[in-house]
């Protein structure tokens, strides 16, 4: 069997692969997160604003946006992943670092040596972290946030098991209990009732917690939606994730984040192709599910579900702007690339196509594309993929100053 030939990029000196050759993109506009970030920071007030950064910023790019968040007036971030926190402190980030996902044992000595701040609920994390706090020699105890499940069931110490696992930490001299949070199952439908009993439960295993000597310094329980419609859930802390992006947490909401000035920070650009004329009747795409009603020009984009164009966005009537008019995405998105029926548009190679976000005096949003697809406007932006560079930049907004 013949060797293969080496590869360019291991010898010394090699030049590096170029950061991108396709004509596809994501903007994101830092001006944006950065005006979001201080209207919610204003609302939230007096209590501290979390940015919420995991998933890459939603998809929006960690780093960046965690800077832009920081420099309007956020006062923590929060992540999921030790790995996420770890990111944005080889950055040089320095701000606390909240990470929301109970981290494993085996990740207790990169959460001390990260100086991250993590969520704890079980016994075996809590003795993990102060072991590590020990073996580090780290200068002072660790701060760690009790998180208490009142209701959304998914992670967190029931109520009546708050006061023993708190005082678990007390008995650490490891460790300190900082905080104290909880998750809210509805808050993004506002009149549901079952927020006011999840806070009801909640305050209830804070009073316990302080009648126990156990008084927690920072309380937390609001996210995007909770902050906009709950203001007896703020407390210290409000955690603020899709609205720093400029996407309401709700269809209801909407309306309520425009009075205050939000809006979307990415866009999903690419560029056409291909361009040709088909007659009338012409079926396009894999299984042929869109035929064309009269003669008309189709352009092909190199943009796909790979990328995070759904695959059935154009089966479910989604559609792209092209020189500032809607046109339908015609038939199954294939993994790279796309069609698009630009009916007898002047369309030329080249041309500037936005799938998500504002060209000429129309736009697209995350929630019209989750409102095709039956999903929410989180899984629409987490969705593009790394594969897609994303451009980060800030630009003035209309009526607005520079920042």
């Amino acid at each position: 069997m013949p060797t293969p030939p080496p590869d360019p990029t291991d010898r010394p000196g090699a030049p590096p692969l170029p950061a991108a050759l396709r004509p596809t993109w994501v903007d994101v506009d830092l001006e944006a997160v950065a005006g979001n970030v201080a209207a919610l920071a204003a609302l939230a007030a007096p209590a501290a604003l979390a940015a919420v950064v995991k998933a890459d910023a939603y998809g929006h790019g960690a780093v960046p946006v965690a800077r832009a968040a920081l420099a309007a007036g956020a006062g923590w971030l929060c992540v999921a992943l030790v790995e996420e926190g770890m990111e944005l402190r080889q950055a040089g980030i320095d701000a606390p670092i909240l990470v929301l996902a109970e981290p494993p044992p085996a990740a207790a000595a990169q959460v001390v040596e990260a100086r991250l701040t993590p969520v704890v609920c079980r016994p075996e994390v809590i003795d993990a972290l102060a072991k590590a706090v020990a073996d580090v020699g780290a200068p002072r105890p660790l701060p760690v946030h009790l998180k208490i499940d009142t209701g959304m069931h998914r992670v967190g110490v029931l109520p009546a098991e708050a006061v023993p696992v708190a005082q678990l930490v007390a008995e650490r001299p490891e460790l300190v209990l900082e905080g104290a949070c909880t998750h809210l199952a509805v808050a993004d439908e506002p009149d549901h009732p079952y927020t006011a009993t999840q806070l009801a439960s909640f305050d209830a295993a804070l009073g316990e917690l302080a009648a126990a000597g156990l008084r927690p310094r920072i309380v937390h329980a609001a996210n995007s939606a909770a902050l906009l419609t709950r203001p007896a859930a703020r407390y210290d802390l409000v955690r603020v994730g899709i609205a720093c992006y400029g996407i309401p947490p709700g269809p209801t909401l909407a309306k309520r984040c425009a009075e205050i000035g939000l809006r979307p920070a990415m866009a999903l650009r690419s560029r056409v192709a291909q361009v040709r004329d088909l007659p009338a009747g012409s079926a396009v795409s894999y299984g042929l599910a869109y035929r064309l009603p009269r003669a008309a020009r189709v352009v092909t984009v190199p943009v796909g579900y790979a990328d995070g164009l759904p695959r059935n966005l154009g089966l479910a009537g989604g559609e792209a702007l092209v020189a500032g008019r809607r046109c339908r995405i015609a038939g199954a998105v294939t993994m790279d690339q796309c069609l698009l029926d630009v009916g007898d548009l002047p369309v030329q190679v080249g041309d500037e196509v936005t799938f998500l976000g504002r060209q000429g005096e129309d736009e697209i949003t995350a929630a019209e594309w989750a409102a095709h697809l039956g999903t929410i406007p989180y899984e629409v932006v987490c969705g593009i993929g790394p594969r897609v560079p994303r451009r980060h930049h800030r630009r003035r907004a209309p009526g607005r100053g520079d920042g």
